[in-house]
């Protein structure tokens, strides 16, 4: 069964998830199929990309496939893994990326959705960076991702609580650019797209990429890099780290230690 259905019209490429039964979770598979739409699009002629879910799920994505993380003593979100291959490949796709969001968006989908140039969001979503809520450190460049996108201490809430933000507060925040209802949401969408999709193409290459250049974040000295890099990985060296992952395999609340 293909994980990602690619579709093509009128300047605009759409990718849509089609895994329901797996709640569309981020797999090395469906990762995969999701880098490679991305270059296929951009090469037939896209001029702009939306993801985007089947209408009406509850679960847009509940991203990292949790069974497919590294075992302990290994950085789950290290340079080369599947999830940061991909949002790289999303921040760095030529065109315009659009993310369609209808229904709740966890973990890695979440940062899918922030390395996207656009959200638009049906009325009832949420979004949600749960790392703390299995033990993940999350990594230095998705947290300057956040920071850049709503700011620092909104990041922090995101990640410290790890509740739900409602599209509306995500809204506020500058995560989402427009909240729709759920009926208008696909009108909007490409009708939006439809908008880039005439403009001069070279000129809209041109400016995403400087945007991509102007917000890699200030530069950091090699020794603040690897007490980054320390800091993180005491953690995936962690019981706390084996916990949560065995845990959530085992469908039970984690049971924390500190440790």
């Amino acid at each position: 069964m293909e994980l990602i259905i690619k579709s093509y019209a009128n300047r605009i490429g759409t990718l849509q998830f089609n895994n329901e039964g797996k709640l569309n979770c981020l797999s090395h598979t469906l990762m995969d199929e999701l880098m490679r739409g991305l270059h296929e699009l951009e090469q037939e002629g896209a001029h702009v990309i939306v993801l985007r879910a089947k209408p009406g799920v509850k679960v847009w994505s509940a991203g990292h496939d949790i069974n497919e993380l590294p075992e302990p003593r290994r950085d789950p979100l290290s340079y080369g893994d599947p999830l940061e291959t991909l949002l790289r490949n999303i921040q760095d796709c030529p065109v315009p990326v659009i993310a369609m969001v209808e229904g709740t968006v966890w973990g890695g989908a979440c940062d899918m959705c922030c390395s996207c140039d656009m959200v638009i969001a049906a009325e009832g979503s949420t979004f949600a960076m749960t790392p703390a809520k299995i033990g993940i450190p999350y990594n230095a460049s998705g947290l300057i991702h956040f920071v850049h996108h709503i700011g620092l201490n909104k990041a922090k809430e995101m990640f410290f609580t790890a509740r739900p933000t409602t599209v509306h507060e995500a809204w506020n925040n500058g995560f989402v650019n427009h909240e729709v209802s759920k009926e208008e949401l696909e009108t909007f969408t490409y009708d939006l797209a439809g908008k880039i999709g005439k403009n001069a193409p070279l000129a809209v290459r041109a400016i995403k990429a400087q945007f991509r250049l102007l917000t890699r974040g200030a530069l950091i000295d090699a020794e603040t890099a690897e007490r980054i890099q320390a800091i993180r990985r005491k953690v995936y060296d962690s019981a706390d780290y084996a916990e949560g992952i065995k845990s959530f395999k085992e469908k039970r609340p984690p049971v924390f230690q500190g440790r």
